[in-house]
């Protein structure tokens, strides 16, 4: 539909239908309304709507499609594209959505869309019982769940959608949909990985786990082609019950480092063992022996405190290139070091997960999510200050991650910027594209759902 064809938008309109708030440029509370969590990204939607259930959501999508309006929905808002918001168009915000119910007895968690992970995990944490989420509590369960979860229980329970249940969806075309894997099961299959194609998620149903108290913490060591190589293969050959989240960086002026430390390379080691405390202390002896530690404070606590939450103050400007490895070896770990140390950026940075256990089990075709048998997931960043560094920081970050990864080329679309199709597709490879664009075609033929990392209902 071209812009001449378009119906009339009217804000005015949208109030008398809804009972959800609808916030317009000069209204009071708009400029606050509008912003995410990038403060890189600064634009100006056309109407910000909060909706109070599905079948609001449901209206607003309608309105979409019918205007031809550009549509973004937001969760928590951290996307590195800044999808979920609009210059000029529909912002769905869901922070209005916000139920949630937990069964203990059937260990299940009846989450509504628009919670973060961290509220979740606060709720499931007085019953001994968690989702395997990320580790930032204030990112929306919505789009870290449609794009796989990667966090502290991967390796013990897998990703976030391996959790899932059913879910809520309000589709292309208005419809309302309960999807599990007897209804709707294409949809139930995308939304598992495929991003935020294909509908709102209104509603996740979440199987819990008992996680109670846990072993881990910050394990903060120095940062050499043996000490990084050496967590990844003790990380992959620990037990299930461990997963970990390393950063290697040059050491900037924390309170446990020392003085004579600061600029040099630092392995910051964030880590959970889900399981017995006296086999965690036994499980973290080598990661704790590869070097003196720098700082430890690995130690027993509740599940719920390793995703405190807390304000999190967003860099002003960053560019992440996200990728899956086959290997990470002492070779390819002097490699990383050289590359950090080129940078040019207040903060250069590499983050290592050590993916496989339970993860890996599930089968590459059950889901969207298609880098089961990846053992590693590593993402290179560069943080600084001005738009004027943006393509010096962006060929410094392509080319360290072209430099780094082995094996095929890949990507973890929750960690996608605004990078392009090919990258896009390097998400998804092989049979799971085409799989994607035929429940596209079926569920958002108009393509109303693009602001994401867009699978189109046809080829280009």
């Amino acid at each position: 539909m071209n812009t001449a064809q378009r119906p009339h938008f009217s804000i005015s309109q949208l109030r008398a239908e809804l009972t959800a708030p609808v916030l317009g440029p000069g209204d009071a509370g708009y400029d606050e309304a509008r912003r995410v969590f990038l403060p890189s990204v600064d634009r100006r939607p056309a109407a910000i709507v909060r909706p109070v259930d599905a079948g609001e959501v449901a209206a607003v999508v309608s309105l979409a499609r019918e205007t031809g309006l550009e549509l973004a929905v937001r969760g928590g808002g951290h996307s590195a594209a800044g999808h979920g918001t609009s210059e000029g168009g529909i912002v769905v915000d869901l922070a209005d959505l916000t139920g949630l119910e937990v069964d203990a007895g059937e260990r299940v968690v009846r989450a509504a869309g628009g919670l973060t992970s961290g509220q979740v995990t606060a709720a499931t944490a007085p019953h001994g019982l968690a989702v395997g989420f990320g580790d930032t509590a204030s990112v929306g369960i919505g789009g870290l769940t449609v794009g796989g979860g990667l966090g502290y229980l991967v390796r013990k329970h897998g990703l976030t959608i391996d959790h899932l249940l059913s879910a809520e969806v309000v589709t292309g075309d208005g419809s309302v949909l309960e999807v599990d894997a007897e209804r709707h099961p294409d949809l139930f299959w995308a939304i598992r990985g495929g991003g935020g194609n294909f509908g709102v998620v209104t509603r996740f149903d979440y199987r819990l786990h008992p996680v109670d108290a846990v072993t881990g913490g910050l394990l903060a060591l120095r940062a050499t082609p043996v000490t990084v190589a050496g967590l990844v293969a003790e990380a992959e050959a620990a037990p299930e019950e461990l997963s970990l989240i390393a950063n290697v960086l040059l050491a900037p002026p924390l309170p446990f480092v020392p003085a004579e430390l600061v600029g040099s390379p630092l392995l910051l080691v964030q880590l959970v063992h889900a399981g017995p405390l006296d086999e965690g202390e036994r499980v973290v002896a080598p990661l704790r022996a590869l070097a003196t530690p720098v700082a430890d404070f690995v130690r027993a606590v509740p599940y719920v405190d390793m995703v405190p939450v807390e304000a999190q103050d967003a860099p002003p400007r960053s560019v992440v290139r996200t990728f899956f490895s086959d290997a990470l070896d002492e070779a390819a770990a002097d490699e990383l070091l050289h590359r950090l140390r080129s940078s040019t950026a207040q903060v250069a940075a590499a983050q290592i997960r050590v993916l496989g256990g339970a993860a890996a089990r599930v089968p590459v075709e059950a889901t969207a999510f298609p880098h089961r048998r990846r053992p590693l997931m590593v993402n290179v960043a560069a943080v600084y200050g001005s738009a004027e560094e943006d393509a010096a920081h962006r060929a410094w970050a392509e080319d360290a991650a072209s430099a780094l990864r082995q094996g095929e080329d890949s990507a973890y679309v929750n960690f996608l910027g605004d990078e392009g199709e090919a990258r896009v597709r390097a998400a998804y490879p092989g049979l799971t594209w085409n799989r994607l664009v035929r429940a596209k075609r079926r569920y958002d033929p108009q393509n109303v759902f693009r602001l994401n990392q867009n699978v189109a209902p046809a080829e280009r």
